[in-house]
């Protein structure tokens, strides 16, 4: 069963997450279409209503004007008026009918009472004197007051509804959209999460097998799950670690060899020279013992380099593991300064300890090895009567140890290479002193495995290291 690589994992979850947002968008888009079409109709019926009811209104202050004013006069023009007023009342009234369909019983009450009135001013009333039509004439008007203002009413409380349904609407549609959007935002919530989860959990795997990688560990096989391309990293992670083992194996098997061929060889050189040194042979001349005393002191030089070489190598394996604690600095300076007091003393030199730092967070016994290293290394080139100098801070979230001596100094172009193995700077007085070259290049190791710094700053006299730790919190 073939599995999706990386990036179409992250691409179809992408989509998949666009896509339900969209839809909730588009759902919310549609419903706010929806209530602005209605709201717009409403309004515009609305608007139609009040307008029809505001005609019908004057229409019938004219009619009824048109009528008074016949009754009073009797001219034939305001006759036509009334006819006129009522044409048109009647036309208003049919529109807001049309609009409001419940209003046909008020509406056929309007138009008898109309007729009525007609019937009243025209003549045309049973009762024949002046006095009657016009009482008829009154009343029917009066009814056509009362039923305006209850069309009036009607259209009102249409219209309160219409807006109170709208308001609902509003909230049910606001509800459901919500609604909507929570769903959507909790599934694509949901699908973030299992493909973050799909595509960090192997990340996190190659993450630790590259460190289990960095840190030598090389028996436990790499096999990472997930998207196809992130298994295929796996499997060469997996032949990169098969790789490094036998690359490592085969290290230490030249070096083991390598040291036994030049051992043995050597031990026999030393003591032939021995041999040679001690007359066994025969009496040597003074010129003879001075190139055997030179023979024995590089043979010796020699057969040192090699354990020293040796010993680097499996400092620089050792460096990798490391046992982390809180642990207080001050205290542990000063016992490192303790135990190279002898050393001290033999070269005339004072250790002074100054300043206090918080605790590091540090492999005691590696952390021990690099200031013991730096230490000596400073009371190594120090000349007779003078001072070195330790000093404890903190610099923003880092512990500072400044070591600083008055020895012959380090050239500004060789502040770098003096952490090199076996380089000893080129000052004559480094030549000379007594020394490996490798004190620097562990400090630098174990250092460097604490996730600090060790540097060579500039200085007028003497030099001056500098070991940068992290804070322990």
């Amino acid at each position: 069963m073939s599995r999706p690589s990386f990036s179409s994992t992250l691409l179809a979850s992408f989509l998949l997450i666009v896509a339900i947002l969209g839809a909730a968008a588009i759902s919310g888009w549609l419903g706010l279409e929806s209530f602005a079409r209605d709201s717009r109709n409403s309004a515009t019926a609305s608007l139609a209503l009040s307008s029809g009811m505001q005609r019908l209104a004057e229409r019938t202050v004219d009619l009824e004007r048109g009528a008074r004013q016949y009754l009073v006069y009797e001219e034939s023009s305001f006759l036509e008026r009334f006819h006129g007023a009522r044409a048109e009342t009647l036309s208003a009234l049919a529109e807001i009918e049309n609009r409001l369909p419940g209003i046909a019983p008020l509406a056929a009450q309007w138009r008898q009472q109309a007729e009525a009135a007609e019937a009243a001013v025209a003549g045309h009333a049973a009762a024949a004197d002046a006095s009657q039509r016009n009482e008829a004439a009154a009343a029917a008007l009066a009814a056509l007051a009362r039923i305006n203002d209850s069309l009036a009413q009607e259209v009102r409380g249409h219209i309160m509804t219409r807006n109170h349904e709208l308001l609902d609407a509003l909230d049910q549609r606001r509800e459901r959209l919500t609604g909507h959007i929570l769903a959507a935002l909790a599934l694509a919530i949901t699908l973030a999460g299992l493909t973050g989860w799909w595509l960090l959990r192997p990340l996190r795997r190659i993450e630790q097998s590259i460190a289990d990688i960095g840190e030598s560990r090389l028996g436990q096989p790499i096999g990472i799950d997930g998207p196809a391309d992130l298994r295929r990293v796996g499997k060469q992670l997996d032949w990169l670690r098969l790789r490094l083992g036998e690359l490592e194996a085969n290290r230490n098997r030249v070096l083991r060899h390598v040291s036994h061929e030049l051992k043995t060889p050597l031990a026999s050189l030393r003591e032939g020279v021995s041999l040679l040194a001690d007359g066994v042979l025969g009496r040597l001349t003074p010129e003879q013992q001075e190139v055997a005393a030179i023979l024995e002191h590089n043979t010796r030089a020699l057969q040192e380099r090699i354990e020293q070489l040796l010993h680097y190598n499996a400092i620089q394996f050792d460096a990798r593991r490391l046992d982390l604690h809180p642990s207080a600095l001050l205290p542990m300076v000063r016992e490192v300064a303790g135990e190279l007091q002898l050393q001290a003393q033999a070269r005339d030199v004072t250790v002074d300890i100054a300043g206090d730092a918080p605790l590091v967070r540090a492999d005691t016994g590696k952390l021990r090895i690099a200031l013991s290293n730096l230490i000596a290394n400073a009371i190594g080139f120090s000349p007779a009567g003078s001072c070195v100098r330790i000093e404890l801070s903190t610099q923003d979230e880092k512990v500072v140890i400044d070591c600083i001596d008055d020895g012959p100094g380090i050239r500004p172009e060789e502040s770098e290479r003096i952490f090199e193995p076996f380089f000893q700077g080129s000052h004559p007085d480094q030549r000379a002193a007594k020394g490996t070259g490798l004190g620097l290049a562990i400090v630098r190791e174990f250092i460097a495995a604490h996730h600090g710094k060790v540097s060579a700053l500039p200085t007028e006299r003497g030099a001056h290291f500098r070991v940068e730790l992290p804070h322990a919190t």
